[in-house]
């Protein structure tokens, strides 16, 4: 089995190095970046399993970046950022990536988080790539919805973790615990918060009517439940 890949992207050369060597010795293969444009333009040629993502770069917006690489790439996507705002790791979550890590930060730990972020990612059934519900076709190859019409509705790489997990346990209770303990990254308000907007935008996606969703009903003090009919292919 391939080792799996990390892109690494950030513009001091001292992080770059330490991340490089902590990853190559924990069995990764890695690349390193200095600019978005360099990273940017070796994603064409190969997908990494993780992409680590500082957001103080000296040629592109960070959270911008972040965004689009969730709505498009298929990686996971760490942040790490010497950004310590709870409303700055908010908004990174809020955008697409999968966890923020803060500056300055063990190796060990990012190490440990970027494996957090690959068992949820080998827990997935390789077969179970479509799935059926209530009028909706969710594609998670593609990170795509399609609605009885024909009408297609893209989600990010996080939006699709969490609505993997819903219909992988239709019609059960589902706590926030369980959707850390599920979906990795460190427990906090950040993260509560982080899961809130990304089940809001599902809502959204999925027509819901947020006063009184049909689908993802929320029970307050409990966590959420996934009202539909479900069929894998």
């Amino acid at each position: 089995m391939s080792r799996p890949f990390v892109a690494i992207l950030d513009d001091e050369p001292q992080i770059r190095a330490m991340l490089s060597e902590a990853l190559t010795e924990a069995g990764f293969r890695t690349a390193a970046f200095a600019r978005a444009t360099e990273f940017e333009a070796a994603l064409k040629s190969q997908t990494p399993d993780v992409c680590l993502v500082d957001l103080g770069l000296p040629d592109r917006d960070g959270l911008a970046l972040v965004h689009r690489l969730a709505l498009e790439s298929g990686s996971a996507i760490i942040i790490i950022s010497g950004r310590a705002q709870v409303q700055d790791r908010v908004t990174g979550l809020e955008l697409g990536a999968d966890d923020y890590i803060i500056k300055p930060f063990d190796p060990a730990e990012v190490v440990a988080r970027i494996r957090a972020r690959l068992r949820v990612a080998r827990s997935r059934p390789e077969a179970h790539k479509t799935a059926r519900f209530n009028g909706w076709t969710a594609h998670f190859d593609r990170y795509l919805l399609v609605a009885e019409d024909g009408t297609e509705v893209t989600f990010s790489h996080a939006e699709g973790e969490v609505l993997r997990l819903f219909l992988e346990s239709p019609k059960r209770l589902i706590s926030r615990q369980q959707m850390q303990e599920s979906l990795g990254g460190a427990a906090g308000e950040s993260f509560d918060r982080a899961m809130d907007v990304r089940i809001s935008r599902l809502r959204t996606k999925l027509g819901e009517d947020p006063k009184n969703p049909r689908l993802i009903k929320t029970i307050y003090g409990a966590g959420y439940i996934f009202l539909g009919e479900v069929d894998w292919r």
